[in-house]
């Protein structure tokens, strides 16, 4: 089959260290974090006491006081970042053909604070269900691309992925199938995650999966480092145009990077840990590159998973070594989780973002608050420490993991 190529021509973002695109990636490359005390519920009683909140954003503003009411915080996230990518894709919606335009997103957690809220306030009561008529609609994880694609009238392929953390790369994979498969034209991608309330920190507490260095929030988040304790949990979204090239270049549309491959695999190990040996990360990889029609040493950047937790960065950075080789000097490395938080769910978005602004602008972002490498991984790779790096970028990786063995990597290069 004569595969279509595949561009991005849109990018938007809401996250704990910026509240745009713009804002986002100075953030990032800068080396701002974005752990602080939570403010979102009282978390005095809880091993976890801060997060990656999103900040100061007036959803208010945003949405009139009906459209709130019927939404999810995790759907609001979502409408923010595909609206700044719509329009950042400088698209003319009244001239496209919207039956060629769909919406694949992504969320591992759906509507968690609808849910939470909805239970606690029938557990208070006699035992009589007495539930907002909004509470389905808000909690389903499909219902964020039913309102994107609402609210622009887009008609082509609409659903939701979900494969835990390693969600919105699985939609962006699919979305990158769909179009070079000549399905669409146009296919608005990526996901969203509002997990910050009690029952996910109290549950992610209660796996020993988040750190607890509650005396130093803006630090905690320290991938390969080996003091590290556990992630930091993160919320926001991140979304991506993505356009079929002929169609992109007949509008004149910018493109920030061609999608050159994905690739997906599972661990078939463990329902929360990864495989000690990284053996589905290695796959997936390795299958990513494969359909790239790419080799190790094509890769100039890969933004790892690497969320701070002590068995998934050794294991993840073993599937680098042994993919990587003697190429792996070569090779820069960052974990910008430990910036941002980890997004759950809309992790790989923001991830792949990251990505493509590294290969857009030359500018790899650091892996910051890591201070003594673990003597299991140190001198294997370059971690990219503390500060940006300026180099030429011509193809980048982007790694999402996720409970259940879910592995899913994304591939961007310069278009040419």
């Amino acid at each position: 089959m004569n595969q279509k190529r595949v561009v991005v021509t849109g990018l938007g973002a809401i996250t704990p260290i910026g509240n745009n695109l713009s804002d986002f990636w100075n953030n990032l490359i800068e080396g701002k974090s974005g752990a602080a005390p939570i403010t979102h519920f009282d978390a005095s009683k809880f091993k976890t006491r801060f997060a990656c909140e999103i900040k100061g954003f007036e959803f208010e503003k945003y949405f009139d006081r009906p459209e709130l009411r019927k939404m999810d915080k995790f759907t609001q996230f979502a409408m923010v970042a595909a609206d700044e990518a719509i329009k950042d894709s400088l698209l003319d919606l009244n001239s496209i053909n919207k039956r060629r335009v769909g919406v694949i997103w992504g969320s591992g957690n759906g509507g968690f604070q609808t849910f939470q809220e909805q239970v606690m306030e029938f557990a208070k009561g006699d035992g009589t269900p007495r539930f907002n008529p909004f509470f389905i609609p808000k909690v389903i994880a499909d219902i964020a691309s039913g309102w994107i694609s609402i609210k622009y009238g887009f008609m082509g392929p609409n659903f939701t992925t979900i494969s835990a953390c390693a969600t919105s790369t699985t939609a962006i994979i699919d979305a990158f199938n769909y179009i070079r498969w000549g399905k669409a034209n146009i296919i608005i991608t990526g996901g969203s995650e509002a997990a910050i309330n009690e029952a996910g920190i109290g549950g992610f507490n209660a796996s020993k999966a988040l750190s607890t260095r509650n005396d130093d929030p803006a630090t905690a988040s320290r991938p390969f480092d080996k003091n590290r304790d556990g992630f930091v949990m993160g919320e926001g979204a991140g979304a991506l145009v993505l356009e079929e090239y002929e169609h992109a270049i007949k509008r004149g549309a910018k493109i920030y990077a061609e999608v050159a491959g994905g690739g997906m695999s599972a661990d078939a190990y463990h329902l929360t840990g990864t495989h000690p040996e990284g053996e589905g990360a290695l796959l997936g990889m390795q299958e990513a590159l494969d359909d790239a029609g790419l080799q190790p040493q094509d890769i100039d950047y890969l933004n790892a998973h690497a969320t701070s937790t002590p068995l998934g960065d050794i294991s993840e950075t073993k599937a680098m070594v042994r993919l990587f080789g003697a190429n792996a000097a070569h090779l820069n490395v960052s974990a910008t989780k430990s910036a941002t938080g980890h997004l759950l769910g809309a992790a790989g978005a923001i991830e792949a973002i990251a990505s493509i602004l590294a290969v857009k602008n030359d500018i790899i972002p650091p892996t910051i608050n890591t201070l003594n490498i673990d003597e299991e991984i140190a001198g294997s790779l370059n971690f990219t420490l503390g500060k940006n790096v300026n180099r030429k970028v011509n193809v980048a990786m982007s790694n999402t993991f996720g409970f259940g063995g879910h592995n899913a990597t994304a591939i961007f290069k310069k278009i040419s």
